[in-house]
């Protein structure tokens, strides 16, 4: 379990845990393996700072990652605005009609409206909201590993995060933009299968893995996508990964801000319930399947507007979800993002102990594995 990638970024174990939770990626670092920081819904550089000093703060001696997203195609990017100027853009082409039928979905299903009148915040999902956050994030030591979310990073930000000392790599799905990634210098891919939560593309992991590990051979590669136990981590290590991207295992943990209402949606949920949609994003995100997924496949209502219009869109409903995540029926057009081995997430353990979980099943099917090889 040891690989390359563990001794070139010091840690026990090529466990990678992404989340939107400070708390997760510190005590997964602590645990031995490395917590990713995901961004994508920090709704702005002060944010941000705070969220990072603490994570400074908290994590010791060890190291953590900075998750990003920076869309190679996206309305309204690279307009040269400021981010205010760009939302402000962005809202004013939402069409009433896609405003009113969430509103309605949204009052339905009696979800408390926000204690101010606020807009809702979009979050860092374009390269002029990125790029400060990611400024930040390589100004601190202890941040260690960049990773792109969607697409290739653009040639300067590779530059950028490689001239720090600092890893930087991309998610991918398919062999055509594992090779892109391969060729634009990054230093690792995230092989991401279909059955991902959040972005996903159509192939299972089973083929997904090892079709990129070979297309970008010897560059380091870690697999994404319906890894929920040791004996999964190990099929991905025998098919030649660098180690593992897991995000849908953090969700329940004990460290976990989400409120017990989603927690217990995540728990009681089946592999068959997390679906792919277009409904909260405008792109194919893996969430669980809901009123609100639902309503949006039906013919007589609109069709998803491109990303990010559609995040945008949802970006009040989503703030809303959280916040009152038991109230009413929130939880039936709340946005669960997760990958299908959500089935498997049956129980609220920490952090450690999912890490220890993991590495103790990981020998168990080693050992039962190589216990079929005949003597001799």
């Amino acid at each position: 379990m040891y690989t390359e990638l563990c001794k070139k970024l010091g840690i026990d174990v090529p466990i990678f845990a992404f989340t939107h939770c400070r708390d997760v990626v510190v005590e997964v670092s602590k645990a031995g393996g490395i917590g990713v920081f995901g961004a994508a819904f920090v709704n702005s550089l002060e944010e941000l700072k705070e969220q990072l000093d603490w994570i400074d703060a908290h994590i010791g001696d060890h190291i953590y990652g900075f998750d990003i997203v920076i869309p190679n195609s996206a309305v309204g990017q690279g307009s040269g605005m400021s981010p205010e100027e760009q939302q402000d853009k962005l809202w004013e082409m939402i069409p009433k009609e896609h405003t009113d039928f969430t509103n309605k979905i949204i009052d339905e299903h009696s979800v408390p409206k926000w204690h101010d009148d606020s807009r809702p915040p979009m979050g860092a999902w374009t390269m002029e909201q990125v790029m400060p956050m990611l400024e930040d994030a390589l100004k601190r030591p202890k941040c260690k590993v960049i990773v792109n979310a969607l697409g290739t990073p653009p040639d300067n930000v590779i530059k950028m995060v490689q001239d720090c000392g600092r890893l930087i790599g991309a998610l991918t799905g398919t062999k055509k933009h594992a090779q892109a990634h391969k060729k634009a210098g990054l230093d690792f891919i995230v092989a991401n299968g279909g059955e991902g939560g959040g972005h996903c593309g159509e192939v299972g992991s089973i083929v997904c893995w090892p079709e990129l590990i070979d297309a970008v051979a010897p560059m380091p590669v870690l697999a994404a996508g319906g890894i929920g136990n040791g004996r999964q981590m190990l099929a991905a290590m025998g098919m030649g990964a660098a180690g593992v991207w897991t995000g849908s295992l953090w969700l329940t943990v004990e460290e976990a801000h989400a409120q017990m209402a989603q927690k217990e949606s995540y728990l009681k949920a089946e592999s068959t319930d997390a679906v792919r949609t277009k409904s909260w994003t405008g792109k194919n995100c893996r969430l669980l399947r809901n009123d609100w997924s639902e309503a949006w496949e039906d013919s007589d209502t609109p069709d998803p507007l491109p990303f990010p219009l559609q995040l945008l869109l949802t970006s009040d409903l989503r703030r809303r979800s959280a916040m009152y995540a038991s109230s009413g029926e929130t939880q039936k057009i709340a946005d669960n993002a997760c990958g299908q081995v959500i089935g498997q997430i049956n129980e609220i353990e920490s952090c450690r102990g999912v890490v220890s979980r993991i590495i103790g099943e990981y020998v168990d099917a080693l050992e039962a594995l190589n216990a079929l090889m005949p003597e001799g």
